[in-house]
Order: C-alpha cells, then sequence, then structure tokens
C-alpha cells in the first residue's frame, strides 16, 4: 500500500484559489466578471483566488458550475503555482 502525501490545508485551500483563477483565465474572463456571476464582491473573489478565504462546499460547487467545470477539479493540482497578474487573453479555443 502507497504511502499518503501528507497535505497542508493551507497549501489545499492556495491551490483551490489557484484552479478557480485558471479556470477564470481560460474563459477569458476578469476577476470583476466573476465576481458578477457568482454575485460576490471582487475583493472576496480576490481573497478566495489568492488562498485567503477558506470555502464552504457550497461554495465550491457554486464556483464550479460557472465556471463550467465539476467540483472535483477544482481540488486538482494547479497546472502552475506561479501567481499570474494581469488581464487574461481571452478564451482559449477548444
Amino acid at each position: 500500500m502507497a504511502a499518503v502525501q501528507k497535505e497542508s490545508p493551507a497549501r489545499v485551500i492556495k491551490d483551490v484559489g489557484r484552479r478557480i483563477a485558471e479556470l477564470r483565465r481560460a474563459k477569458g474572463w476578469t476577476q470583476d466578471q466573476l465576481a458578477v456571476q457568482l454575485e460576490v464582491s471582487v475583493q472576496y473573489l480576490r481573497r478566495v483566488e489568492g488562498g485567503g478565504e477558506n470555502l464552504t462546499i457550497k461554495s465550491l460547487v457554486e464556483i464550479a458550475r460557472v465556471c463550467g467545470a465539476r467540483t472535483a477539479d477544482l481540488l486538482s493540482p494547479p497546472v502552475s503555482r506561479k501567481v499570474v497578474k494581469g488581464r487574461p487573453k481571452g478564451p482559449t479555443a477548444s
């Protein structure tokens, strides 16, 4: 049986925030645009994406729904742990 790697709650919260930012950027949305769709403040969304907000399951489900993703996708490791600054370039073609 493989050993289970210990996870830090702080790391998981930061990674979820980064995954949300990745999904938002893939859609070509700004934080302002996603905040409007989620009916939350931009400041709150910034805290979420920055890893400073511990989300409820209800919030995770709602964010995933608005982003067109599965809730489990938010718990996947981010593509990069590097914080990307600036506005998204636009939606990526599928």
